[in-house]
């Protein structure tokens, strides 16, 4: 019996993949390229749910397609418009090759990295939809070298700078860039609005008393963006998963410098401190992981703090944003993990992580005093 449900398995495996890749194919030829697909292979990185492939064309070049079946088109389509503003904002800055560029079109034409506005015509991203599958493509860009899964202490203050630089500069690309629709404010709410539901909430594999601390803790989580004036904080572009497989560095005289980035799944109009728990994890003694946690503890390392440093002397920071950062944690859980993780998140990492939210993680994050790293900004 054990076999034949394996063999099952595999049989609706092969099924999805085939169905994915068709997806594909079809919206390369909706997109209008006289070139063909001559191969496709999956390069996911079997986390989430979205799946994404490098596929060949007949001239030798390759372009990296995203297949997506959750959450909303429109956003999809919407943070894909944002991504590629970005880039090409960044273009007159040291950044001009650093972000995956998504491909565009213009009047049903495939477009070659033209400015935003030409002619008269602004360019638009190019993603197709049929049904509950949408796809866009992404240019292949060069990988550089990754950084090993232990930093040094000056590959940490190296990557501090990087950051500080690339937040600096995404904070004056900002202003020709539209907001988005959602922020992480409409998300909690949302978040809050089906806990309390008695029939959305049964998506939740949750009792009724942990349904009921998710619900203190989005309401907690909303009260402090009230109390810190989020409204009134500033926004730019971020990608918030900063893990290793997503990005790439050169190493000009032993220097860590950001050489390419090419996942997008997180990508938010937001203030810059959504990217910091990631890039704690990086900084991190802990090292990348095949099997990991959401734990806050790397946001109290020493190696943090160093990193936290080197950003603060490029794009200096106040003790608001530092104080803040418990919120981006527990945003991060309340989010990712527990609104989005079951669309997100391959089943057998959704199911430790979201028991993991509330029996680790959010606690955790009630109990996280960030006032030491306060000592960073003398």
């Amino acid at each position: 019996m054990g076999s034949y449900a394996a063999a099952m398995a595999r049989v609706a495996h092969h099924v999805l993949d085939a169905r994915y890749e068709n997806h594909l194919r079809e919206a390369w030829q909706a997109y209008g390229d006289p070139r063909s697909i001559v191969s496709v292979v999956e390069v996911s990185a079997k986390v989430s749910t979205n799946r994404v492939y490098r596929f060949r064309l007949d001239d030798g070049h390759s372009n990296i397609a995203k297949v997506s079946s959750y959450g909303s088109y429109f956003l999809f389509r919407e943070d894909h418009d944002r991504i590629h503003r970005t880039r090409v904002v960044l273009q007159s800055t040291r950044w001009a090759g650093l972000l995956a560029d998504v491909l565009t079109e213009r009047d049903g034409r495939p477009d070659d990295n033209r400015d935003t506005k030409r002619d008269g015509h602004r360019e638009r991203v190019f993603t197709f939809f049929n049904d509950d599958l949408w796809t866009a493509f992404y240019q292949d860009v060069p990988q550089g070298r990754s950084l090993p899964k232990i930093l040094t202490e000056g590959q940490v203050a190296d990557l501090g700078e990087e950051m500080g630089l690339l937040h600096r500069d995404c904070a004056e690309a900002s202003r020709r860039i539209p907001p988005s629709s959602k922020s992480i404010k409409s998300d909690a709410i949302h978040l809050l609005e089906l806990l309390s539901d008695k029939h959305s909430s049964l998506k939740f594999k949750y009792d009724a008393s942990e349904k009921q601390y998710l619900r203190s803790q989005c309401h907690e989580f909303l009260e402090q963006l009230d109390r810190f004036g989020y409204d009134d904080w500033s926004r730019i572009p971020v990608l918030i998963d900063w893990n290793l497989g997503n990005f790439s560095v050169s190493m000009a005289r032993q220097q860590v410098r950001l050489f390419s980035r090419w996942d997008y799944d997180w990508f938010r109009i937001e203030p810059r401190l959504l990217d910091f728990y990631f890039l704690s994890r990086v900084a991190s003694s802990t090292g990348d992981r095949t099997v990991f946690s959401y734990s806050p503890h790397t946001l109290l390392e020493a190696r943090f703090q160093r990193f936290l440093a080197a950003y603060h002397r490029i794009f200096p920071m106040n003790e608001d944003e530092i104080l803040f950062l418990r919120e981006v944690y527990r945003f991060f859980i309340l989010n990712y993990v527990v609104r989005e993780g079951d669309n997100f998140f391959q089943p057998e990492y959704w199911h430790r992580l979201q028991h993991e939210a509330v029996s680790l993680c959010l606690p955790a994050a009630e109990r996280l005093d960030l006032r030491p790293l306060l000592a960073m900004l003398d």
